[in-house]
């Protein structure tokens, strides 16, 4: 299992519209990659570890078999769901695939 990240960096002058995110384009990526996409959260940025600011205003985590499978489902539908980013936010996602070695409920 892998888990791709979607981190939207908190800085200066960055908006984020986070009820358009979880209630818009979240269930935008899930429609388009339909099975491939097991599970799917929605974080916000609350407080960096001493009570800073936080590193990133949101972030979106993906559950997916494989590199090789997200890539299948999200690639033919890249463009749209990239499209729909100025739409929430001003901010460059940044994005890491990592893989899942531990899962408890």
């Amino acid at each position: 299992m892998i888990k791709v990240s979607v981190m939207y960096p908190n800085a200066q002058g960055v908006s984020f519209d986070h009820e358009y995110y979880k209630t818009t384009h979240m269930p935008l990526v899930k429609s388009k990659m339909g099975k491939a996409l097991h599970h799917y959260t929605v974080d916000k940025g609350l407080a960096g570890g001493a009570g800073d600011a936080p590193a990133f205003v949101a972030m979106g985590h993906l559950l997916v078999d494989s590199v090789e499978a997200f890539q299948a489902a999200f690639g033919p539908h890249a463009k749209e769901i990239m499209a729909d980013i100025p739409n929430y936010t001003n901010a460059s996602p940044v994005i890491v695939i990592s893989e899942v070695t531990v899962e408890k409920g």
